[in-house]
């Protein structure tokens, strides 16, 4: 089991904009705040950012909600904050309640937004 993942980021207030604005649908906030690093959350700060001169990263990170029009919300909101389309929101070949949508963040990270449930 995870208890937090970090990126890095050579781009931080560009990139905790969006991070913000796009995990606010599934009740994420910034939940403690260091110079050059923040840590988001819902009841503990498990999404990390942190500046790094070095280069960021280039990963893909899956964001769990049980609600479908988060997943909605989540799409536009990327979209509106310089997120680039990756697949839009509607039901995946996974299984057969996986609705999900993804996005590339401003770093160039794969972002998902998943619900299992109907």
């Amino acid at each position: 089991m995870l208890d937090h993942v970090g990126l890095r980021t050579t781009q931080f207030d560009h990139l905790m904009a969006f991070y913000k604005a796009v995990l606010a649908p599934l009740g994420y906030t910034v939940m403690m705040e260091y110079p050059g690093a923040a840590g988001l959350g819902r009841a503990y700060p498990d999404f990390w950012i942190g500046a790094d001169d070095k280069g960021s990263s280039n990963i893909h990170l899956a964001f769990k909600t049980d609600d479908r029009k988060a997943v909605d919300a989540f799409h536009a909101a990327a979209l509106a904050h310089g997120g680039k389309d990756n697949g839009a929101p509607g039901l995946r070949d996974y299984t057969p309640t996986y609705y999900a949508a993804f996005v590339i963040d401003p770093d160039g990270n794969n972002l998902e937004v998943v619900c299992n449930e109907e």
